[in-house]
């Protein structure tokens, strides 16, 4: 892969339907009615929403959106509902100096920004998950690609030398806070290292890692002295993690598979999961938690880092095909903690640890977003266009506005196994 040619940029194609503006009778009363809801909202958060065109002023101060061509912003938003809240962000239909800030007054209210008989007909009006997006084995290496290898060279534009693409664990102030501008590096060992930790990964311990990323897991765990055997579905990211575990001289204790984690065999003292859960999808979690306990040694211990939603929400949401999955995760989706705790017991797996890292995301979220901004002129080199770009810092800042407003959280979980009574009781 050179740094002047990346063969899964999107092509101009791949933007042309946001090229035409949603239209049409039911379109009109259906923005008319996104209009009055969406301003309605706004007029009693925190912050300040400008209609240029002479539209007016909303909210009652705070970070501030300008929307540029109301008329488009609503027929998306009416038509498409938050689908069409993000692609009029893409189109450059409205635009916000703080998008994570003005996002994170939106998420924090989440439960109340629609009315109850629009959040009652959701069931109805939402769009389902695509068939092919459902995590069907046939279609999980195509969603996995379609995020994971846009190129290993447009990824180590903005994260960190270990290529961590997950919430690191920063130091904290006196309150318990992520210091901002924390060593990112730092973190991501910090986080690592607690989850090897959790999984009591020691000299000779049998490791299973079930999604490589890039491999940095895996060193760390080939340096405390396991045997490791890591699986992946990115053909990208297999052969930069092969590189790195070779120059880091550990090809003999680490092996990198691709590989399906349900295709998996063996036994193994630690089982390490991080972020990966959440690409699984929710009609196949008992496949994943039976997997764990299949592979799982009679005294082992699994080490999960997931990341999580409410779960009356996580309930509503399920079948909701989201502006994530439609961009940046086919197939996706966020469980809670109580689901997870769930379908361990449902496999004599029980939750015996939790740490929650929500606001460490948010700032890991903002150093990416602030690597990726500055390196602009190189993801345009790799041949990503200005809609990619922006759409990669929709997807960051958004991403980011869920952990600040404590809508979403991450959470590092141990599960080990339960007794012979929890065994006989499912």
């Amino acid at each position: 892969m050179t740094t002047t040619d990346c063969p899964t940029a999107p092509s101009r194609e791949t933007w042309a339907h946001l090229d035409r503006v949603p239209g049409g009778a039911a379109t009109a009363l259906s923005a008319r009615i996104a209009r009055r809801v969406f301003l309605r909202a706004v007029e009693r958060l925190d912050v300040t929403v400008r209609l240029r065109g002479d539209g007016g002023t909303y909210g009652r101060g705070g970070p501030e959106m300008v929307v540029h061509r109301p008329e488009e912003l609503f027929a998306r938003l009416g038509r498409d509902k938050l689908v069409g809240f993000g692609e009029a962000y893409l189109t450059g239909a409205w635009d916000a100096e703080d998008l994570a800030g003005f996002l994170a007054v939106l998420a924090a209210d989440v439960e109340h920004l629609t009315p109850r008989w629009m959040r009652a007909a959701r069931a109805i009006t939402s769009q389902r998950t695509p068939v092919q997006d459902r995590g069907g084995r046939e279609d999980t290496q195509r969603n996995i690609a379609h995020h994971y290898d846009l190129s290993n060279d447009f990824f180590a534009l903005f994260l960190d030398p270990t290529m961590t693409y997950s919430a690191g664990w920063f130091a904290t102030d006196a309150l318990g806070d992520p210091m901002p501008g924390d060593d990112l590096t730092t973190a991501q060992h910090r986080k690592i290292d607690a989850l090897l930790d959790l999984a009591r990964v020691g000299r000779d311990s049998r490791v299973l890692e079930i999604g490589t990323g890039w491999g940095e897991l895996a060193i760390r765990a080939a340096r405390r002295g396991a045997t490791v055997r890591t699986v992946t579905l990115s053909v990208e990211q297999q052969e930069l993690a092969r590189r790195r575990i070779a120059a880091a001289g550990f090809a003999d204790r680490v092996e990198v598979e691709l590989c399906d984690y349900r295709d998996v065999e063996g036994q193994y003292d630690a089982i390490v999961s991080v972020e990966m859960i959440e690409a699984v999808g929710w009609r196949h979690w008992g496949d994943y938690f039976g997997t764990l306990e299949r592979l799982l040694a009679p005294h082992g211990t699994i080490a999960l880092q997931a990341i999580t939603m409410p779960h009356a929400q996580m309930l509503a949401t399920r079948d909701t095909y989201t502006w994530i999955n439609k961009y940046i995760f086919p197939g996706g989706f966020l469980p809670s903690e109580e689901a997870l705790a769930q379908e361990g017991r449902r496999h004599a797996l029980r939750l015996t640890h939790r740490t929650s890292l929500g606001p460490h995301y948010a700032e890991t979220l903002r150093q990416w977003d602030e690597r990726f901004r500055v390196a602009a002129d190189e993801v345009a080199m790799l041949g990503f266009d200005e809609v990619f770009a922006r759409m990669w810092h929709f997807y960051l800042e958004y991403s980011r506005a869920g952990f600040a407003a404590g809508y979403l959280d991450v959470l590092q979980l141990r599960f080990e196994r339960g007794s012979l009574t929890e065994r006989e009781s499912r």
